[in-house]
This record gives structure tokens, sequence and C-alpha cells, in this order.
């Protein structure tokens, strides 16, 4: 199935996308698409509806993030060799973990707002993982057995305020709009393997990142253990995988987003998001 949640900030409505691509209502069904409706037996509930007798969505209503109320955000770092490379760092012996804040997160075609003063915001496509059963000290081999789906991220970075301003990570991740995450949420059965999806992003139409999941350091299962370790994984929880190489960063000399630039980018089977750059306001 692909999720998702329609309408205007604070007022989206559940829906899913049919087999031929249409929108359809599911609000007569469920309240909302949180945590409550991830686990396996509410998602097996949903795929036995018979979804030509759902009400049709005319219209191209905005998309906002799949999941409601999203308990953790959490990030992987540096996930692809190639990336560390390019960003002159060692590859990692074990997964680097940091969180952007759950406010961050918005709708996979909502505008991109730069921080205030910021001169290095950037850009990262990467895989989203959404947590559906609670996983405490979860083993690699059953690790997917508690993924209810995967989603498209744009993990939009602040680098200055990452790399130069002391401390972690967090404070360059977390910047007000840095979270689209959608289009859709397409639960794991129709998903094969995680480990074997096309992944791009384009800044004004030139191709910047062109990617495989195949090349990630740590698989999803792996990564799901491994968080799993140190945290409860909750339902609703989302983990952003890491992106491969062609970020802003990378390049020679670094290129960063600006007013105006459109970034577009999508995911092999999860759809495709687009964000507009605005300057920043209150």
């Amino acid at each position: 199935m692909k999720l998702v949640r329609y309408g205007k900030p604070g007022k989206e409505k559940p829906g899913l996308i049919d087999a031929d691509g249409k929108l359809r209502d599911l609000s007569a069904v469920i309240k909302d698409i949180d945590p409550s409706q991830l686990g396996d037996a509410a998602l097996a509930k949903l795929r036995k509806l018979k979804t030509d007798k759902l009400p049709l969505v005319r219209g191209k209503p905005r998309m906002g993030c799949p999941v409601a109320g999203v308990p953790k955000f959490i990030a992987i770092g540096l996930n692809y060799a190639d990336h560390a490379a390019e960003s002159n760092l060692p590859i990692p012996k074990e997964p680097i973990v940091f969180t952007k804040a759950t406010s961050c997160i918005q709708g996979p075609d909502d505008d991109v707002m730069l921080p205030k003063g910021s001169v290095k915001t950037d850009w990262e496509v990467e895989l989203g993982v959404v947590i559906g059963k609670q996983a405490r000290y979860v083993s690699q081999k059953a690790a997917l057995e508690h993924v209810a789906g995967y989603c498209t991220i744009n993990d939009v970075s602040e680098r200055e305020y990452q790399i130069e301003r002391g401390g972690t990570w967090d404070k360059g991740k977390g910047c007000d709009t840095f979270g689209p995450i959608g289009p859709w949420l397409v639960t794991r059965d129709e998903i094969a393997n995680p480990q074997k999806l096309d992944m791009w992003l384009d800044v004004n139409g030139k191709r910047m990142q062109t990617g495989n999941t195949k090349t990630m350091i740590f698989s999803v299962a792996k990564l799901v253990s491994y968080v799993s370790q140190f945290m409860t994984l909750e339902p609703g929880d989302v983990i952003t995988t890491g992106t491969p190489p062609g970020v802003g960063l990378g390049m020679k000399p670094p290129v960063y987003l600006k007013k105006g630039d459109v970034m577009t980018l999508g995911i092999e089977g999860l759809g495709e998001q687009r964000q507009t750059v605005v300057p920043f306001k209150l």
C-alpha cells in the first residue's frame, strides 16, 4: 500500500494511492495515519479494503508527511562510502547516529526555508524507514519485521551549523522545514529488497545525486538492530539512512542552496518530492 496524508498543514486527512495511481480518502475508516495504524494487524485491515469503494479525491491536494505524530526522527551519517570520501571523512566503523528535530518535519513539496544568516544549506536524498512495531535490542535477522514501510526523505542540512559551530551535528539538521518526508509511506510488503533502490536528486534541473541503496555501508536491517541497542524504537519513529555522493559540500568548490532554487528528488518505488528554496521569515 501507498499511504498518504493530504490537505492543508495541520489539517491533513488520511488516504491511500490505489492501483491506478488515484488518491482515495480513508477518513471514514481511520482518523489518521498515526503510530497506532502502523502495526502489522492494523495495516492488514487496511490492505483488505476494497479501494474502488473508497471516496475518490479530486484535484491535486497538498501532501503532508505520511505519518502523523512522529515520536523520534533519527538520522544516520556517512552511510555511503563514496559520500564519506567526498566529505573528506573516514568510513565509520559503526553507524553514526544523530537526531533531527521533529519540528523540522514537513510535506514533500513544501518550501524549504533558509535559516537566518545561512550561506551553506545543502541537500541529501535519503531512504526513510518507518518503524511499525516496538524494537528493543532486536536482532539484525528480525529487524525488518519491525518496519512498517519506507519513504523518500530530503535530509536538508546547514553545513556551517553542522560542522563549524561546535558540538554535535544536530544543530545543522533540525532547522524548520529541513525534514521533507513523503509523498507516500510504502508498506514493506511492496519493497522486496530495501537494498536495491535507485535514488536521485536534481537542483534546478541539473542532476546532482545518483545512487542506489545497495552501496550503503550499513543495511536497513543493521541500522534498525543497531539503533535499538541504544534506544527503544517505537511505532512511528523515522530513521533516515544516509545519502549517496553529490551533495553541495562535496563539490569543488562547494555549491549551496540559494533563494529560488528548486530541488527535485526521488527513490525507486517511493515517489518524488519537489521543494522551492525561500528566504528566512518568522
